[in-house]
């Protein structure tokens, strides 16, 4: 399981600012990172494996927790589906069966259809949760549109399901459904966090809705669905450069909210191996949090303690005296390079998010200069990820964006 402890980071004014913690000279050992996937889907909606199995899949590649997100549902009451739709399905089956055991699949045949019965949240949280190794939390993707433009949300630690309600506009959209969300909180005194999916999904969200969306504090800055757009194309900017645009704009604007970044699978496909499938193992969040709970890891990452991952892992990640450090966790024949990007206070449109310093090697540092609005990091490694999802990609990792 993944567990690194030298990182405590809180969210002063707008943006995540890391603290480095010390006791008599030591780092504070009081928190650990968990690594954690927060969009994924079964057949309770889009995707094409039973949960329980994609639960195990992650628990058995060293993942420490994982949402369930399923479009406008949870995994609660009573869902049959078709045993031998295609070929797929039928594979599915036989996998599961073959790993739980003949009697764990409930079967029956409706007008000469064979049936399975899915199996809960409840169900696969009771059978696949370890305490303090393991943990499923709920979810929902909030799965809704402006027009024809795609606006998803992820709600995470729901205790009931987000019908997704209209807006005068994209922006309005992500705002009410946000709101919502935030209802939800109040009433029921969970710790929920939400987050925008794929902002380049059908070109779906731009850099103006996610800066006028007030209660939008997170989005994906990765997401492992090749047909997202990650990168954005000749006319349109790629998710992070819609991060520097957003973030600056806010800044300028003297709005509070902040806009923290994730990583995540969306995954999908589970049956094959592929660039053009959602396919597990792509992206992920590591957080650090007192304990392996959900209301701990919540709280966590609305602090902002947390970062984004395609495979690099950070050992230590601390801001003090004015000085961003990260120590990466080097693996062997691997070069890591890191470019810090910031907008500078006199910066003009084409200023915004630029590289201000660039270190190879693995305990890397940038000194704040005093001119920078903010800065966030980024370390690039020459390892290829091994479950690309788009040409050439290779494993990386986001700090979040620190203003001083």
């Amino acid at each position: 399981m993944a567990r690194t402890t030298s990182l405590i980071v809180t969210v002063i004014g707008c943006f995540a600012v890391a603290v480095w913690a010390a006791r008599d000279g030591k780092p504070d050992t009081q928190k650990v990172f968990f690594k954690g996937n927060l969009h994924t889907h079964s057949l309770w909606s889009d995707g094409d494996d039973f949960p329980e199995m994609i639960a195990d899949w992650y628990k058995s590649h060293d993942y420490d927790f994982l949402a369930l997100t399923e479009h406008n549902v949870m995994a609660t009451g009573e869902k049959w589906v078709d045993a031998a739709t295609n070929k797929t399905r039928e594979d599915a089956v036989t996998k599961c069966t073959k790993r739980f055991g003949a009697d764990w699949l409930e079967k029956r045949t409706v007008k000469d259809r064979p049936q399975v019965r899915l199996k809960t949240l409840a169900q696969v949280r009771e059978k696949l949760d370890t305490p303090g190794k393991f943990l499923l939390v709920a979810g929902e993707e909030i799965t809704h549109k402006f027009g024809r433009l795609p606006v998803h949300m992820n709600a995470i630690n729901l205790g009931s399901t987000i019908k997704p309600a209209d807006g005068g506009s994209v922006a309005e959209t992500i705002t009410v459904n946000a709101r919502q969300v935030a209802e939800q909180k109040i009433k029921s005194g969970r710790e929920i966090i939400t987050f925008l999916n794929h902002p380049n999904f059908g070109w779906g969200v731009n850099a103006d809705d996610m800066t006028t969306a007030e209660e939008l504090k997170f989005f994906e800055v990765y997401n492992g669905h090749p047909g997202t757009n990650q990168n954005g194309d000749k006319d349109r900017p790629g998710c992070e450069r819609l991060w520097d645009l957003v973030v600056t704009r806010r800044i300028k604007a003297n709005r509070r909210a902040p806009l923290l970044g994730l990583a995540t699978d969306d995954a999908h496909n589970y049956h094959i191996n592929s660039i053009k499938s959602p396919t597990p193992g792509r992206g992920w969040v590591m957080v650090r949090a007192t304990s392996l709970e959900p209301e701990a890891l919540m709280k966590a990452m609305a602090s902002g303690d947390f970062y984004a991952s395609t495979g690099v892992t950070l050992e230590n990640l601390n801001y003090a005296k004015k000085v961003l450090g990260l120590k990466i966790k080097a693996e062997p024949e691997v070069t890591y390079t890191t470019t810090f990007h910031a907008t500078l206070k006199d910066a003009g449109p084409d200023g915004i998010g630029l590289v201000v310093s660039t270190v190879t090697g693995s305990d890397v540092a940038y000194e704040f200069k005093g001119n920078e609005l903010y800065v966030r990091a980024k370390v690039t490694s020459t390892k290829k990820h091994p479950n690309p999802s788009f040409a050439d990609e290779v494993e990386c990792a986001w700090t979040q964006p620190i203003r001083p």
